[in-house]
């Protein structure tokens, strides 16, 4: 082979090697805004993925419902002086004419009616008897709960404080069952310069609404002393009368006077439950009958 023939032929060749490294560049530099553009695409996909979730999420949260708590069984009271039947009055306070209504700045959240019965004996002494109905009615309130657990709470602490009269002697205390969904008497005696006074005080309670009977008894002027177990099935008796008159007026029949308990926590919001609901009776309708005067009359 010629020296001019080995020339071309190693020309040739070089021109093919840089041919196929240019090729490879080329390739290399088409390959980058491929690998750019999948790069953003994958970019802008989870921007988008998380602006979902998160528009999701604020519809999700704005869609919850708000709290809420089942609606009170009862939504009014009797009226109490016409709770009892003319035939108890007349068991309990032969000799009272008529009863005096407490006051109350809601007739149907709270009631209350009180009786006064002296029978002069003269020389021989007197009877004296003292009946007292209160009744408070409980409304639900979305942040203090269900309007029967609100009354629950209350029936407790009414019969702690009766348990807990001042002067109160021999103090007993004992559930009534068949009288709404819960009931307890507690009885005792209080010393006074009239004489030795019996009370009674019953509490009951039918679904959101609790109702407390306080009743006492003495004999006055050298006459004896009622018998307490006498006083005590009196007002039980009351109580029941009570408690079925609440049915009554909110058209359920009476039914809880059986003491069937509830079956489901009851009460509505209003205004009531997040003010009154908490609060004592009216005056008229809490007063302790052991520090009522005793009537001459």
């Amino acid at each position: 082979m010629s020296e001019g023939t080995m020339q071309r032929r190693a020309q040739r060749e070089e021109r093919d090697q840089r041919a196929k490294r240019l090729n490879r560049v080329l390739v290399c530099a088409a390959a980058v805004p491929v690998m750019l553009v999948a790069a953003g695409c994958s970019s802008d996909s989870g921007s988008g993925d998380s602006t979902d979730k998160a528009a999701k999420a604020a519809a999700s949260a704005s869609a919850s419902p708000s709290p809420t708590v089942q609606a009170a069984a009862y939504g009014k009271l009797p009226e109490p002086c016409k709770a009892l039947s003319k035939k108890t009055l007349e068991d309990l306070v032969p000799e009272s004419k008529s009863g005096k209504e407490g006051k109350s700045d809601d007739i149907s959240t709270r009631g209350s009616c009180s009786w006064n019965s002296l029978d002069n004996n003269g020389v021989k002494g007197s009877q004296f008897r003292w009946l007292n109905v209160s009744m408070l009615r409980f409304e639900s309130d979305v942040t203090r709960g269900p309007a029967d657990e609100l009354a629950h709470e209350y029936f407790e602490k009414q019969v702690q404080d009766a348990q807990a009269a001042e002067g109160a002697k021999g103090v007993k205390s004992e559930p009534v069952p068949g009288t709404g969904d819960e009931a307890t008497a507690v009885r005792y005696e209080l010393k006074k310069k009239e004489g030795t006074f019996k009370q009674q005080t019953l509490v009951a309670r039918v679904e959101n609404v609790v109702v407390t009977l306080d009743y006492n008894g003495a004999g006055l002027a050298g006459d004896k002393s009622p018998s307490a177990e006498d006083l005590l099935k009196d007002v039980k008796k009351a109580a029941k009368e009570a408690v079925a008159a609440v049915s009554e007026a909110n058209g359920a029949g009476g039914g809880k006077a059986s003491g069937a308990p509830s079956k489901s926590p009851s009460g509505s919001p209003s205004k009531s439950a997040s003010g009154e609901a908490s609060d004592e009776p009216s005056k008229d309708a809490s007063e302790s009958p052991s520090k009522k005067p005793v009537s001459k009359s």
